[in-house]
């Protein structure tokens, strides 16, 4: 971080008073099970349900949380935890058992699926207590608090985040929760809301972000780029220096937000990242949108945003700023549906919805928030008919058989179409694509060790499906070749362990695209 937010706290916070005083006329119901559907990038690859159709359990401590996680009959029996209270390091110990795998002084998330944690009552408070996401899938979060999470200090927690993501981390719905800090790296926090190391389909709405020097990020590093397909919207971000967030590769989408005092940067997409950046309110902010701090640039797409006394600096070396006159530098095609309120109302409905113990009220589109319909024996699934698909649209279809290992690995290939890219076949894009530069060509996925892979799969954009004629699919550590024939689909071959596989086009009618180049080990 380059300069303290400690100076500005109490200000801010004086702010947030007046905030909570208007916001005080608001019905607020009591949260007793989740509700609502996930929405955003946490729709796809299958969706987000959480814990549906399992056990519900109450919980007041850590450590019950722990237990209701090591209770389970396996690491991936469905449960909901419903949170109460106060949690902190006195009340949260590791709990032993075949279906957890937890430590003190954090709640842990870990090689763990299917659970939802929601705060009930009067409210639940994480207090200098993170909660850790590590090697999961499908996982909820909603209405809770979570505060002054220390690196530093004492006591210290989740390395500082508020809530963090790592490891190979699938499918999270992240809502109506509050995230703050009391300062920042110098006052010993990180980031309010991070996500690393192959870390995708993830959703934040109606939350608060607040007092804190770092927001959050999307890869540790310019060469942690395995991270992507996040939403975030109907957020508060206040009181904040930079990282709302700060993006490395991969795709996000980020609209409806309202983003108030942001002091040294905002949404700072690089390292070949693009951002959808649509219906957003920013205001009493500086260099909101671009790329910072690095030289290597990222991408964004922008429309109907409101830009409300912002100031921009100079663009220079590792300074990139959209500003002041933001324009699209790349297009971002989104694979859901979803609703815009327009920017002006933004400030209004997020005041009314975001942040925990709001009665998880939420916005129809229409600048008028809705308190969703309780839920009953099945708390976070929907009924059956606004269930969210389990497929994607078939302009950006999902993995289908575990995780798509081309996201985040290299490509190559022969010469290419002018206007492609070889990294258009593992950006999770289908409207891309690499062509050839004639009617055959070929195209390679590459790791930097041995991959096991069984099972690739070859897509089309929409509307050139059947270009591609004869095909060979070739082991490029061996030469050996796996799987031969013709159109594009499903290839299914004996489990081969390779650093690069090469998908070699023979013979095609007319010009012929690869939109995804998939990989998947099963």
């Amino acid at each position: 971080m380059r300069r303290p937010v400690a100076l500005r706290l109490l200000a801010a916070l004086a702010t947030a008073a007046v905030g909570i005083a208007v916001g005080g006329t608001l019905s607020t119901p009591q949260a007793s099970a989740a509700a609502g559907t996930a929405t955003g990038y946490a729709t796809q690859n299958g969706g987000t349900a959480g814990g549906a159709g399992g056990q519900t359990v109450r919980a007041s401590t850590g450590t019950a949380i722990h237990a209701a996680l090591c209770g389970r009959a396996s690491s991936s029996t469905p449960i909901t935890i419903e949170v109460t209270g106060t949690i902190n390091h006195g009340n949260t110990s590791k709990v032993s058992g075949s279906s957890c795998n937890t430590a003190d002084g954090v709640i842990e998330l870990k090689q763990i699926s299917n659970v939802t944690i929601i705060g009930v009552g009067s409210g639940a408070i994480f207090d200098q207590l993170g909660i850790h996401i590590r090697d999961s899938s499908n996982i909820i979060i909603q209405n809770v608090t979570v505060r002054n999470v220390k690196k530093s200090g004492s006591p210290t927690s989740n390395g500082g985040d508020a809530i963090g993501m790592e490891s190979t981390v699938r499918n999270v719905w992240v809502d109506h929760v509050t995230l703050e800090a009391s300062g920042g790296e110098s006052e010993g926090y990180d980031g309010l809301f991070d996500m690393k190391d192959n870390t995708q389909y993830v959703t934040l709405s109606y939350s608060i972000l607040r007092n804190s020097g770092r927001g959050g990020l999307i890869g540790s590093s310019e060469s942690d780029l395995s991270n992507g397909f996040i939403t975030f919207h109907h957020n508060l971000y206040e009181n904040i220096d930079s990282r709302t967030p700060l993006l490395r590769g991969g795709i996000a989408h980020i609209y409806n937000n309202h983003y108030v005092s942001l002091h040294e940067s905002g949404i700072n997409s690089r390292a070949g990242a693009r951002a959808k950046v649509e219906n957003n309110y920013f205001r009493n902010s500086k260099d909101v949108l671009g790329t910072f701090y690095t030289n290597e640039r990222g991408y964004w797409q922008v429309s109907g945003n409101t830009f409300d006394n912002v100031t921009w600096s100079s663009a220079g070396s590792e300074n990139y700023p959209a500003g002041p006159n933001p324009t699209s530098n790349t297009t971002v095609s989104i694979p859901y549906a979803y609703r815009l309120d327009g920017a002006s109302c933004v400030p209004d409905v997020v005041r009314q919805t975001a942040g925990a113990n709001t009665g998880l009220r939420v916005s129809d589109g229409s600048c008028s928030p809705q308190t969703p319909p309780p839920t009953t024996a099945a708390p976070t699934t929907a009924p059956p008919t606004t269930a969210p698909p389990t497929t994607a649209p078939p302009t950006t279809p999902p993995p289908t058989s575990g995780t798509n290992l081309s996201l985040g690995a290299g490509a190559d290939g022969s010469s290419k179409a002018s206007g492609t890219s070889y990294g258009n076949v593992r950006d999770g894009d289908i409207s891309t694509y690499w062509s050839p530069a004639g009617s055959t060509g070929s195209i390679s996925i590459k790791w930097g060790s041995a991959t096991r892979v069984s099972r690739v799969v070859i897509r089309e954009p929409s509307g050139t499906q059947g270009s591609i004629g004869s095909w060979q699919l070739v082991n490029h550590d061996t030469g050996a070749v796996l799987a031969s024939g013709s159109g594009a689909g499903a290839i299914t071959f004996s489990a081969t362990a390779l650093s690069k596989i090469t998908f070699r086009i023979t013979s095609s009618s007319g010009a012929p695209r690869v939109g995804e180049f998939e990989t998947y080990a099963s």
